[in-house]
């Protein structure tokens, strides 16, 4: 199993860019790019290491891959000890511990299966990668090029998107390709959000809905890699191009890259997610992140579900939670109905 966090599409962008605020970029997104093909082509459904029994508490470890491919690299860090002083270790650490805590507090979800699995990370893969991936037994981080990209540890919404795939794997484990795929990058998204705004403490009104503001450097005219509240807008660029990803099903991509557009046609979910939120108002993964969340568990899922299917099952756990004429359920309904599909 092999999630990218930054889209091949993008990274393609880099690698045919002639710019002259492009140095390194364009050569560094080509390795990317084969290195990626490669993991996604060699990738295999993996066993995670044995759940420590106890409390719902994490297990981190932290290693450096020393800018090498070898994973997992040399442990840096494990549970309980003080921080390093090295920025992207403890990011890399906190982050864990930060989406740990939103899954086992708000939903008594403990780590990535429910029952305590080892957080496992490395910083410093190869030199200057040009993404952050879960490869089914820990999130690896690269250091970025400097010129598009900084590095992945200090976006917290981008370790809880890559975390929740392996909540997904666990649970759901939506088939990663065409409308089933876009779902999975779409949950991922939700919760990487939802990790952000618990961690901060905001209300939905308040939050930014956005996934990866902190990876582009400043000469990147864009605010972050993704937008939930408003798909196709986090970014218009003259190297990156503008942000690609639909905001309604009018609009859906029937690509044949990108695994038939996961990482596009996400933004059409993640719109009515975060519509529904804010309607609902209050902490968003108090109601409708439970909402998600117990769709994700319930068993009530194919693997290849559409996004119509998903709706109407968001609408079904409403229903049954806080009562079919319950302000949820209509607020799940109008999210749904904002980017055109009838749930």
């Amino acid at each position: 199993m092999f999630h990218a966090f930054v889209p091949p599409y993008v990274l393609e962008r880099v690698a045919i860019a002639e710019h002259p605020r492009l140095r390194h970029a364009p050569a560094i997104a080509v390795t990317t790019l084969r290195h990626d093909a490669t993991l996604r082509a060699t990738a295999r459904r993996t066993t995670p290491p044995p759940a420590v029994p106890g409390a719902p508490t994490p297990n981190r470890t932290i290693s450096d891959a020393q800018n090498r491919d070898e994973l997992p690299g040399m442990v840096v860090r494990s549970e309980g000890q003080p921080p390093t002083g090295a920025p992207p270790v403890d990011e890399a650490y906190d982050g864990f511990g930060a989406t740990h805590a939103l899954f086992a507090q708000a939903y008594g979800w403990d780590s990535l299966d429910g029952a305590g699995a080892p957080l496992n990370g490395s910083v410093h893969f190869r030199r200057k990668y040009d993404n952050a991936f879960w490869d089914g037994t820990r999130m690896v981080f690269g250091d970025g090029d400097g010129e598009v990209f900084r590095g992945f540890t200090g976006s917290l919404s981008v370790i809880g998107h890559e975390l929740t795939h392996g909540i997904t794997s666990h649970t759901v484990d939506l088939v990663y390709r065409g409308p089933s795929g876009a779902l999975n990058e779409s949950i991922s998204d939700v919760f990487g959000a939802l990790v952000e705004q618990f961690h901060l403490g905001q209300h939905a009104e308040e939050a930014s809905w956005l996934i990866g503001a902190e990876v582009f450097t400043e000469e990147v005219q864009g605010i972050a890699m993704r937008s939930l509240l408003a798909p196709g807008t986090a970014y218009d660029d003259d190297v990156l191009g503008r942000d690609p990803q639909p905001a309604h099903m009018r609009d859906y991509v029937h690509a044949d890259y990108d695994n038939g557009g996961v990482h596009i046609n996400s933004g059409i979910p993640n719109r009515a997610f975060a519509t529904a939120a804010i309607e609902l108002g209050g902490h968003a993964w108090e109601r409708a992140g439970r909402i998600w969340f117990e769709t994700i568990i319930s068993g009530g899922l194919s693997r290849t579900a559409d996004f119509a299917e998903f709706a109407a099952r968001t609408v079904a756990v409403a229903g049954a939670r806080y009562g079919d004429s319950s302000a949820d359920v209509r607020a799940v309904r109008r999210g749904w109905a904002a980017v055109g599909i009838e749930a």
